[in-house]
């Protein structure tokens, strides 16, 4: 596990970027969601042998990596939610919002597993 900033309370430290340790923490963080890591790990395995690339590999690591992130700190996790909740909402103006908040916190999520 890597340091990191404080965001608050944080429900795990911040996993590294390895296969082995995001499933590690993604058990912890959102069980429901491994099938849906693995299937798309072997997806990402199976592009970069054909595209003898390790892109879609370094793609699914940072994916996962910025989904962990949302899962593991309430303060993302609850705006991620709050943001998917509207998307699809009556008034185009705060469909709107939604969309625009939920590009912002996946950044931010991004930016915080890239540090």
């Amino acid at each position: 596990m890597s340091t990191q900033a404080d965001h608050g309370h944080e429900l795990i430290p911040r996993p590294e970027q390895a296969p082995d340790a995001l499933r590690a923490a993604l058990a912890i963080v959102d069980p429901g969601r491994l099938e849906e890591m693995q299937a798309m790990k072997d997806e990402a395995f199976a592009k970069a042998v054909e595209w003898q690339s390790l892109s879609p590999v370094r793609s699914w690591v940072l994916i996962w990596a910025r989904d962990i992130e949302i899962a593991r700190r309430p303060d993302l996790s609850s705006r991620h939610a709050r943001a998917k909740g509207n998307l699809e909402h009556e008034d185009p103006a705060i469909a709107k919002e939604a969309l625009k908040e939920l590009s912002a916190l996946l950044d931010e999520a991004m930016r915080a597993v890239r540090e």
